[in-house]
C-alpha cells in the first residue's frame, strides 16, 4: 500500500489532483487511517488512475471519465469516436480560419468579408438603366437606403440596377439566402470595396446566386455606414 505523496510521485500527478478525484467520486483511496487522516492507496487503483490519465489523453473531460471508467467497451469506443468528430471539425474550423488570415495576408483588401445566412427580405424598388458603374452614386438617394445591381463583375455595356423607394415601385422579395457581406470603412470607395469583395469570392470559389445589395446606413447620431452584401452558392467540387 501507499500512501498518497507516494502514489503522486510514482504516477507524476499532485497529492491535490488525487485528493479532488476522492472529493468527485473518481478515485476513492482502498483505506483511509481515521486517526491520522492519512490516505492508502493499493494496487486497484494505481490501475483505475492510469485509466483515468489515459481517457484524459485522449481528450475525455472528468464528468464524462466518470461514467465511463466502469462502462463496456463498446460505449466507451462510441464516447471516443465522438470526440475525434468533433477534434476533426474544430480542426477544419480552424484550417478554414487559418487560410482566410492567410488569404487577407497574400491579398490586401479594404474590407473584411463575414460568411452568414438571412432571412427572407421584402423590398419596394424602382429600376433604373445605368450605361456605367460610376453612375450608380447619382441614382442613389440618401440614407437609409439600398441599391441593388445584378452584375458578376465589371460590366462591359449598360446595366439595370434597382433602388429603395418610399413611394411607388415594385415590390421585391429575396428568399432566405446565404450571404457573404462587409462593413465598408469610411475612408474605403465602395467602388474599390465591390471589386475586393468580387477578388474574395472568386478566390474563396463562391457563385453569385442574386443581387449585389449597396446598403447605405445612417445612425441616430448621423454616422453613416456602407454594407455591401451577395447572394452566394458554393461551387461543386
Amino acid at each position: 500500500m501507499w500512501r498518497i505523496g507516494q502514489l503522486a510521485r510514482m504516477v507524476g500527478v499532485s497529492g491535490r489532483t488525487l485528493r479532488h478525484y476522492d472529493k468527485i467520486g473518481l478515485l476513492a483511496p482502498a483505506a483511509v487511517d481515521h486517526s491520522t487522516g492519512y490516505r492508502w492507496y493499493g494496487v486497484a487503483e494505481l490501475s483505475r488512475l492510469e485509466r483515468i490519465r489515459g481517457l484524459q489523453r485522449l481528450g475525455l473531460p472528468l464528468r464524462q471519465i466518470a461514467d465511463l471508467l466502469d462502462a463496456p467497451e463498446a460505449q466507451l469506443r462510441q464516447a471516443l469516436a465522438e470526440i475525434v468528430t468533433g477534434i476533426k471539425r474544430d480542426i477544419a474550423a480552424l484550417a478554414d480560419t487559418a487560410a482566410q488570415a492567410e488569404d487577407h495576408l497574400a491579398t490586401p483588401m479594404s474590407i473584411l468579408p463575414q460568411q452568414a445566412t438571412l432571412g427572407p427580405r421584402r423590398l419596394r424598388v424602382r429600376h433604373v438603366r445605368l450605361d456605367h458603374p460610376s453612375e450608380l452614386a447619382t441614382v442613389c438617394p440618401a440614407p437609409p437606403a439600398t441599391l441593388l445591381t445584378w452584375l458578376r463583375g465589371q460590366p462591359t455595356g449598360g446595366f439595370t440596377a434597382a433602388v429603395t423607394t418610399d413611394r411607388v415601385g415594385e415590390h421585391l422579395t429575396l428568399p432566405a439566402r446565404a450571404v457573404v457581406r462587409a462593413v465598408v470603412p469610411p475612408s474605403t470607395d465602395v467602388v474599390r470595396a465591390g471589386q475586393d469583395l468580387f477578388g474574395w469570392l472568386d478566390r474563396h470559389h463562391l457563385a453569385i446566386t442574386g443581387p449585389t445589395m449597396e446598403e447605405h446606413l445612417v445612425d441616430a447620431d448621423g454616422a453613416h455606414a456602407v454594407v455591401l452584401e451577395v447572394s452566394v452558392r458554393t461551387h461543386a467540387i
